[in-house]
């Protein structure tokens, strides 16, 4: 009996990302567009940049005391990114 070699496309395309490393530009865009539906309009726009690498998102804020306010909701934007993009996503986020 011969082994099938026959994979979905889906998982084709998962492997190629890996192999790429382009899978974590797609979970950065990905993590953007999360950004903007999770923290609202206001929020949204008091970003000025989202950098993700190794499991960290880095939000650079415009505003001082913005970036006081979501320091303490920490863990709360990280459960919710998680759950609108998947589980273990992001680990961590650093507010600059």
């Amino acid at each position: 009996m011969r082994k099938s070699n026959e994979q979905s496309l889906g998982e084709v395309i998962k492997q190629w990302l890996r192999e790429s490393n382009n899978e974590e530009k797609i979970t950065e865009m990905r993590i953007n567009t999360a950004w903007a539906k999770v923290m609202g309009d206001m929020i949204y726009k008091q970003t000025k940049n989202l950098v993700y690498k190794n499991k960290t998102l880095t939000v650079y804020l415009r505003s001082a005391p913005l970036r006081e306010e979501l320091s303490m909701a920490r863990t709360k934007i990280i459960a919710n990114i998680n759950k609108e993009i998947g589980p273990d996503t992001v680990n961590e986020v650093y507010f600059r």
